[in-house]
């Protein structure tokens, strides 16, 4: 089979279209458009004649020919002044063609990761370039706490492709609670294979998350999973989010109760009752706990709200210390001792049994209570000056 010999119109067509990622008939109709608006401004040929007018355009050596109804009409020398004055409408066409296939490259690509560097400054957005193309960090995507450098380096994600009065523009985010689902399941084997899966995910950027994962194949701890031998998987992902957000991983529960007891963690020693008709979850937390399960600023109630989908409503409950619990027990039983012990002679007389046993029971049942009532108050006191009951929506804002 003889070789076949291409001219070099073919080969910087074929050059133009692999450069550019986009497809040689692509660069074909472009060139024969530019043909025509060149023929038209030239000849000044009225608009009504230009209805029959066909440009046919020969890909192997790029000659070009423009017919109307059949017949060739093509002036003089008109390849080479179609050259020049189709040139800017040829590059405008291909870089229109280009953007477009890229920006179908990335739609197919939304929600993904990708690495990306700081390229300018827009006013308050931040210009990033991740390889083909350039993409914006809107300030509402963007990390409160970090500060954004030139030439600097991080891992965004794709957040989706949206239409501005310039075009279409790539959206990448450093806020978005995907860019943590992402790190996780490229640092955490099982969950890139499927063995453990993340459920659900509330993030404050910057601050704190909380991951609920559950593990769909038995044997497999899905909390110790991500956690990974010493922390080192869970302090990779904490690295690339900047190295200030804490990252808290619950195992999920389809019990709402466990499950909610759980996103209130490290908080302990809570009762929930729910109301399924309101989707309102009453929590009674210990007094020493009270705080643990708010948080600084209400936060850690407020992911967990947002992490379970429930109304959560906290209040204080007193919890009895030992000390007052021994003391109702000594109470109890002294309260109960003349009854439980009968009169052996009821002739007899018993001032011996009264003087041994009063003396030193008078001053105990005396002094008891006052110590109950003392702990008791203290104990309410606490409850009351410490933190009043607190209720939180998951779609409330950030002030508790």
């Amino acid at each position: 089979m003889p070789a076949i010999v291409r001219s070099e119109f073919a080969l910087a067509l074929n050059q133009v279209a692999t450069e550019r990622g986009i497809d040689p008939s692509v660069v074909l109709e472009s060139i024969k458009a530019a043909i025509l608006a060149a023929y038209r401004k030239d000849y000044s040929t009225p608009t009504d004649e230009l209805e029959g007018l066909v440009v046919e355009l020969n890909p192997d050596n790029g000659e070009a020919h423009i017919t109307k109804d059949g017949k060739d009409i093509t002036p003089p020398g008109f390849g080479r002044i179609a050259a020049q004055t189709a040139k800017q409408v040829i590059l405008q066409r291909i870089r229109e063609a280009e953007k477009q296939a890229i920006l179908t490259d990335y739609s197919a690509k939304v929600g993904n990761l990708i690495p990306g560097m700081v390229l300018r400054f827009d006013g308050p957005n931040v210009i990033v370039d991740i390889g083909r193309a350039q993409a914006v960090m809107p300030p509402q995507e963007q990390v409160p706490n970090e500060r954004y450098r030139l030439n600097q380096r991080y891992t965004f994600y794709i957040e989706g492709i949206r239409e501005t009065y310039r075009g279409n523009e790539i959206v990448v985010s450093r806020a978005h609670k995907g860019l943590v689902s992402g790190l996780f399941k490229r640092e955490v084997p099982e969950v890139a294979q499927g063995a453990v899966e993340i459920r659900e995910i509330a993030r404050e950027p910057g601050s704190r998350s909380k991951v609920a994962v559950f593990s769909t194949q038995s044997g497999v701890d899905p909390v110790g999973s991500c956690v990974g031998q010493k922390g080192v998987r869970v302090q990779a992902v904490i690295s690339e989010l900047g190295g200030s957000e804490k990252v808290d991983i619950i195992q999920w529960n389809d019990d709402s109760s466990q499950f909610i007891i759980a996103a209130l963690s490290p908080a302990k020693d809570l009762s929930v009752t729910l109301s399924e008709k309101t989707k309102t979850a009453t929590v009674l937390v210990p007094v020493d706990q009270l705080s643990l399960a708010i948080g600084r600023e209400g936060q850690n109630v407020r992911l967990a709200a947002q992490l379970t989908n429930w109304r959560l409503d906290l209040k204080g409950k007193e919890v009895k210390t030992d000390e007052v619990a021994e003391l109702e027990k000594v109470e109890a039983k002294e309260a109960a001792t003349p009854e439980a012990k009968p009169t052996a002679d009821a002739t007899s007389p018993a001032p011996t049994v009264a003087a041994s046993a009063t003396p030193p029971t008078a001053p105990s049942v005396k002094t008891e209570p006052e110590t109950k009532t003392e702990a008791k108050t203290e104990v309410t006191e606490d409850s009351a000056t410490k933190q009043p009951e607190v209720t939180v929506n998951p779609t409330q804002d950030k002030q508790v």
